[in-house]
């Protein structure tokens, strides 16, 4: 048997200290295969962007583990989840964290220019990124010239620009009507089937979440396991 991408046990994750603590996970465990489209569903409060950050790396557990590959990630260093962060995981959120006064092909390669690559390179790379959107015409353009389909468009160009083996993409329609939303859904799905790209999805849309080979609902910080669910 394979074994996982990601292995989760016990997480913890506590906020604030003494009677002002918030415990927004309780004890979760968690496998993610390779390949995987995995949705995390719950409310605004549940802990599932919590746990989507945790597996991120974007921070770090209050206790438990959690494994890529079989390495335990809380013996890493910060320059070693930097590398992993930047090297191996795309990142999609309901924001689009554009700089709007920059170009398209200057935000989607921000991640090749913090991993110091040369501009020539860059610039290859990031136009390689653009196409695969049906974006290489907006290459010019500032970012906040851009429709909010085409911004977030241009997010998942900066996802792929690394060629990720995660995408994290959390609440990524939010902020879109229902068209270009559906566009954007997609557009992750294709990915996540041609490429083999591991799709982890935070929602609150089941619709959305239906879409994925399985769903993990998260209620107080922990899984209800009443509601867990494989396609």
């Amino acid at each position: 048997m394979t074994a996982p991408l990601f292995s989760v046990r016990d997480l913890h994750k506590t906020y604030g200290t003494g009677s002002a603590a918030f415990e927004a996970l309780r004890g979760v465990d968690l496998d993610i295969a390779e390949g995987e489209s995995l949705a995390i569903v719950g409310k605004s409060g549940s802990g599932k962007s919590t746990l989507m950050h945790l597996l991120a790396l974007l921070d770090r557990p209050t206790s438990g583990s959690i494994t890529l590959e079989g390495a335990e990630t809380s013996r890493l260093g910060e320059k070693a989840l930097n590398r992993i962060r930047n090297r191996s995981f795309g990142f999609v959120f309901q924001q689009f964290f554009l700089t709007p006064s920059t170009s398209v092909l200057e935000n989607v390669t921000l991640p090749l220019t913090i991993a110091g690559v040369p501009a020539r390179e860059r610039a290859r790379r990031g136009m390689a990124a653009l196409e695969q959107l049906d974006l290489a015409d907006k290459a010019g353009n500032k970012a906040n010239d851009l429709s909010g389909g085409q911004k977030q468009r241009v997010v998942i160009s900066r996802a792929l620009i690394n060629q990720p083996r995660v995408i994290f993409a959390d609440e990524p329609t939010g902020n879109l009507d229902s068209a270009t939303g559906a566009n954007v859904e997609d557009i992750l799905f294709d990915l996540n089937r041609r490429q083999g790209i591991t799709l982890v999805l935070v929602t609150h849309d089941e619709d959305l979440a239906a879409r994925c080979d399985r769903s993990i609902f998260v209620r107080d910080g922990l899984f209800d396991q009443d509601r867990k669910v494989a396609a």
